[in-house]
């Protein structure tokens, strides 16, 4: 390890080392462009992490998404869940919107979703841990461009998954590069006089600087869209000893409710249960900020505690100590931060090794300190979930909304980074989309019976149509998002996934489409002034009942895609042979009662129309079946 590594200057390439000043303090010259290099080296940390997150998801495929389902049963399971989840992805933000379909799938209340978010919020300290154990014991930059060699040639593989564990690789290496350019960047504010004074001023306000420094934290990481790089934004700077360890852990407190903001811009086009369970990652991290606010000063005393007993020192004393050596020592103090020299001293080198052993110290006491706040939090809110629930039903109350309004429910203009975690959403949306086109049957239905120029026909029909409208949109919008999915590299598996959901996205708006051709029958029928007798209605009735039999084992398939079983397959098909069947048998019928005129010709052919109709509707329910059998036999 080559300690002086952490005391370069901050330019990195072309910009010179900082020089003594006349005055004894170290000079900075930080430009427009160090600034710009300063942000390009936070999107490369950003980017790392993205990148090293996709590659783990696509890895993990429907393992992922099934291990989340699966271990949401209660509020403890799901804590761990939430814990494990966020750790691999390394974003409690994308953890909490990934749990938002669950809790509108009903496979866990709201109260569960919870849990499940508390456990996210625990799950950000690894990224924590990762940089506080690495990023500045060794110099992980020199082994980045090692590990991005390795992982090139993976890239090229024909297997998925091994694309994916490079793309992951890549993704580490360029997550410990951006840190390691952060700390050369990051302006030395000790070293710009008139910037230090003003951090003085806010520095030395006791509690209200507290106040102030988490705000800090908290709208910096709105901005940058990340707790994890806030994290260690806050670690460099304290460990450079440029502000107090209590003020670090002020900072990094900010920033667990600036992180907040990414689950509640998301759930802004989101339904209600959307914007409940942002609403409660806010409330997790808001509340517990305002206890550990409360008891601020003895609560970082308890982790300088733990820190010092468990043999990493206190992390308290790199701020003493650079200061006091600036103070009494000037002249020593820009030799320790310069380059390092080959005629450096043997003083300048124990000074310097000294401060590498604090900011060990250092990056460990934030560490524990985000890590306790956590645990903390959790052991007390966990048993408050029921609370929280109340409270963000009362925050954000559900508006009634009629059946008639299009609203989709899974799936949002918005989109996870991960294409493989969105498929899940769109197979929810699919089936909602299904029950939503069921609803037009019975209309259709009542549609035949009621009395054709009266009010009440005029109305059931321009509902029929106004779903057939709705159905136009969800089908576009599921096909869009399907669209979106598939722009990012998948596995074989979800391509055909997606293949398929496209095709059963496609047939089920052909169901809507029958059901309104119904409707258009019926009120041609109205123009003609033509009537049906008894026996047509109870005909056109056995076949609606038929043809709602049908979409009831649709429904079925549909409801659980990937543990369909082969009995209900093969009930779907009875029904399709039922359907045929009775379209043959009243087709035959049809030319015989108009031949011993039972109804006239025309009434027999707007009533055929109907039941090939009805009959073409069955086809493209049986084709839905088809194609979740196809998809499932690949299995």
């Amino acid at each position: 390890m080559e300690v002086s590594r952490n005391f370069v200057n901050f330019a990195g390439g072309s910009r010179e080392p900082n020089k003594p000043s006349p005055h004894g303090a170290l000079q900075m010259n930080y430009s427009i462009l160090d600034f710009l290099g300063l942000l390009g080296a936070v999107g490369l940390f950003l980017y790392g992490m993205k990148v090293m997150s996709e590659g783990l998801q696509k890895a993990a495929g429907d393992r992922l998404r099934n291990i989340l389902s699966a271990m949401t049963r209660n509020r403890f399971t799901g804590t761990v869940t939430g814990f494990f989840i966020t750790a691999l992805i390394q974003s409690s933000s994308a953890s909490t919107v990934m749990v938002v379909s669950f809790v509108n799938a009903g496979l866990m209340t709201l109260g569960q979703s919870m849990a499940v978010i508390m456990g996210a919020n625990v799950g950000t300290t690894f990224t924590a841990w990762i940089i506080a154990l690495f990023g500045f014991k060794v110099d992980i930059s020199a082994f980045a461009l090692p590990l991005i060699g390795l992982a090139v040639p993976l890239l090229f593989s024909k297997k998925s998954r091994t694309k994916s564990l490079g793309e992951f690789t890549i993704g580490f290496a360029f997550l410990f590069m951006g840190l390691d350019m952060i700390s050369k960047y990051v302006p030395d504010l000790q070293s710009n006089p008139e910037m230090f004074a003003f951090l003085q001023h806010y520095a030395s306000m006791g509690f209200g600087s507290v106040l102030i420094f988490c705000l800090v934290g908290m709208l910096v990481t709105m901005i940058i869209q990340s707790s994890a790089a806030m994290f260690a934004i806050t670690l460099i700077m304290c460990s450079k000893g440029w502000i107090t360890f209590d003020l670090a852990c002020a900072l990094v407190l900010g920033s667990n409710i600036g992180t907040t903001i990414t689950p509640l811009l998301a759930s802004m086009s989101g339904n209600v249960a959307a914007k409940r369970t942002a609403m409660g990652h806010l409330l997790f991290n808001l509340l517990g900020t305002v206890w550990t606010l409360a008891v601020f000063f003895p609560f970082v005393e308890l982790n300088s505690w733990i820190t010092e007993e468990i043999g990493q020192g206190d992390p308290c004393e790199l701020y003493r100590y650079v200061n006091t050596l600036q103070a009494d020592n000037p002249e020593m103090y820009n030799s320790v931060f310069a380059s390092a020299l080959p005629t450096d001293t043997g003083d300048v080198l124990r000074h310097r090794t000294a401060i590498s052993q604090m900011q060990i110290s250092v990056s460990f006491g934030l560490s524990i300190f985000h890590t306790v706040f956590n645990l903390i939090n959790l052991s007390i809110m966990i048993w408050l979930t029921n609370v929280y629930v109340k409270i963000v039903e009362f925050l954000v109350p559900a508006k009634h909304q009629g059946d008639d309004e299009f609203q989709l429910k899974f799936i949002s203009a918005g989109i996870l980074s991960a294409s493989e975690l969105n498929i899940s959403q769109a197979e929810k949306e699919i089936h909602v989309f299904a029950e939503r086109v069921g609803r037009m049957l019975p209309m259709a239905r009542d549609l035949v019976h009621t009395k054709a120029g009266s009010d009440e026909f005029n109305q059931t029909y321009s509902r029929l149509e106004k779903y057939e409208e709705i159905s136009d949109r969800m089908e576009l919008e599921i096909a869009n998002y399907l669209n979106r999915c598939a722009e990012g590299r998948l596995s074989n598996e979800s391509k055909r996934r997606i293949a398929a959901m496209l095709s059963i996205d496609s047939e089920i708006e052909s169901i809507a489409d029958s059901m309104l051709g119904v409707g258009k029958i019926l009120l041609r029928k109205q123009q003609g002034n033509v009537h049906f007798n008894e026996e047509i209605y109870a005909n056109i009735d056995l076949m609606f009942s038929y043809v709602e039999k049908s979409v009831e084992s649709m429904l079925k398939v549909l409801n659980d895609i990937e543990n369909v079983e082969e009995r209900d397959i093969i009930a779907s098909y009875n029904r399709e042979r039922e359907i045929n069947n009775l379209r043959n048998q009243l087709r035959t019928t049809n030319v015989e009662n108009i031949n011993d005129r039972h109804y006239e010709y025309q009434s027999g052919i707007y009533y055929m129309d109907i039941i090939s109709t009805l009959e073409k509707a069955g086809d493209y329910i049986i084709n839905v079946t088809d194609t979740i059998r196809d998809e499932f036999r690949h299995r």
